[in-house]
């Protein structure tokens, strides 16, 4: 298969049917669930897409080093491209590897205006016009409504989008009556697309709780393989 067609046939663009489109640029989007159900496969897979569509990546990581997230990246194209039958996949991956970065940064030791310098410093003075970031173990948790709005103004000065990962946990109940988690609430304001993820048989199911003031589905028809961490119809 050629890119633009692997392209055309990612299930990925089921989730943009159901967004209406991509999440758009100067707009947060959120993963959520509970730790280890494969957020940050899930993040690497949304970042893989947009480097096969050549939108520069920058993968802001807080909770792995820069060597495990580059195995991500790795892993997942390489099942992709067997998946696929990608045509020339050793010369794609050599071409999209050059519109990715990856930053690692300790939460508790960087503050969020460090950590969107050093982003803005690639951006601008390093050249690379990012379009989507990645940021990847941001402690909602601990944080504050305007650390995380600080993300939100940075997405619209530079117009990418970006996606968050978000842990789920604490004592029940984790979600609210709607389903929309309990410890992302303080932050709702500044959510533009909130996408959860939970087990659910022998695989994990995307939920799609919100997007912007549109209706949602809840459930969508695509699903996440934690064997080959791929998303999949």
């Amino acid at each position: 298969m050629v890119r633009s067609e692997l392209i055309k046939r990612s299930p990925l663009r089921i989730l943009e049917k159901a967004m209406g489109g991509s999440l758009g640029r100067g707009r947060i989007g959120v993963l959520a669930s509970r730790k280890g159900v494969g957020k940050t496969a899930c993040l690497v897979h949304i970042a893989t897409d947009k480097l096969f569509q050549n939108q520069p990546v920058i993968h802001v990581s807080y909770s792995s080093r820069v060597d495990y997230i580059i195995n991500r990246y790795e892993d997942i194209f390489r099942e992709i491209a067997k998946k696929r039958n990608l045509e020339s996949a050793v010369d794609v991956h050599d071409d999209i590897i050059k519109n990715r970065v990856i930053m690692n940064f300790k939460q508790d030791g960087r503050q969020v205006d460090q950590v969107l310098n050093s982003v803005r410093a690639m951006t601008e003075h390093g050249r690379f016009p990012a379009e989507v970031i990645i940021v990847d173990g941001f402690d909602f948790v601990n944080a504050d409504f305007a650390e995380f709005h600080k993300f939100h103004d940075f997405a619209g000065q530079i117009g990418a989008e970006v996606w968050f990962s978000a842990s789920l946990r604490g004592d029940e109940p984790i979600f609210d009556e709607w389903g929309f988690p309990e410890v992302l609430k303080p932050f709702d304001a500044d959510i533009d697309v909130l996408i959860t993820l939970g087990y659910k048989e022998d695989s994990i199911r995307l939920h799609l709780m919100k997007n912007g003031d549109k209706d949602v589905p809840g459930e969508l028809s695509i699903r996440f393989d934690p064997k080959t961490m791929l998303i999949a119809e």
